[in-house]
């Protein structure tokens, strides 16, 4: 089941169109989920991608599938650390980031909306969201739009037709291990 919510859900992250996406998976067991994201993480390695979790609660567990370096240049832009620096991170490199995220998903309180940075989000939208409480957005697609709204309207299209053509694959018996793509 997991390898089905991996294609449906994180498609362009596979594909190497997203640096990363997040996920909401069920379980039984935490070990075994814990040993289905080692299992796969055996295949993504060498394909650049890593997946793990980022915080259980009863019965679901919130996975965030990456590509690690993808993420360390995403992180590193200026709009992107500001935005970091300003929510409390200290340091932006990828593994303190992390850190730094799944600590403050674990605090409660205010969802850390920094998250879109994680997930290829445009930094100027991610700000644009944080500074308008959501609100007076352009677009709303995958992320509310404060920013380019046709290059956002090209990036939507281009996911949902990466996630059209990936979930067929797998239906067609395409595994998640022939699906994720190198970089």
């Amino acid at each position: 089941m997991i390898d089905e919510l991996l294609v449906s859900c994180c498609a362009p992250t596979l594909a190497g169109l997203k640096t990363g996406s997040l996920f909401s998976c069920p379980y039984e067991s935490r070990n075994a989920l814990l040993g289905e994201l080692s299992r796969l993480n055996r295949f993504f390695r060498p394909r650049a991608l890593q997946l793990i979790a980022l915080r259980f609660g009863e019965r679901r567990a919130l996975l965030y599938l990456y590509r690690p370096a993808a993420l360390e240049r995403d992180l590193s832009c200026r709009c992107a650390r500001e935005i970091l620096a300003e929510a409390g991170y200290g340091d932006s490199c990828c593994g303190s980031c992390l850190q730094c995220l799944i600590r403050r998903l674990h605090e409660g309180g205010e969802f850390p909306h920094e998250i879109g940075l994680f997930l290829s989000y445009p930094p100027d939208d991610v700000r644009g969201f944080i500074d308008n409480k959501a609100r007076n957005f352009k677009l709303s697609g995958q992320w509310k739009v404060y920013g380019d709204e046709e290059k956002a309207l090209a990036l939507f299209e281009k996911y949902k037709k990466c996630t059209r053509s990936y979930c067929a694959f797998f239906r067609a018996g395409f595994g998640v291990e022939r699906l994720a793509v190198a970089s």
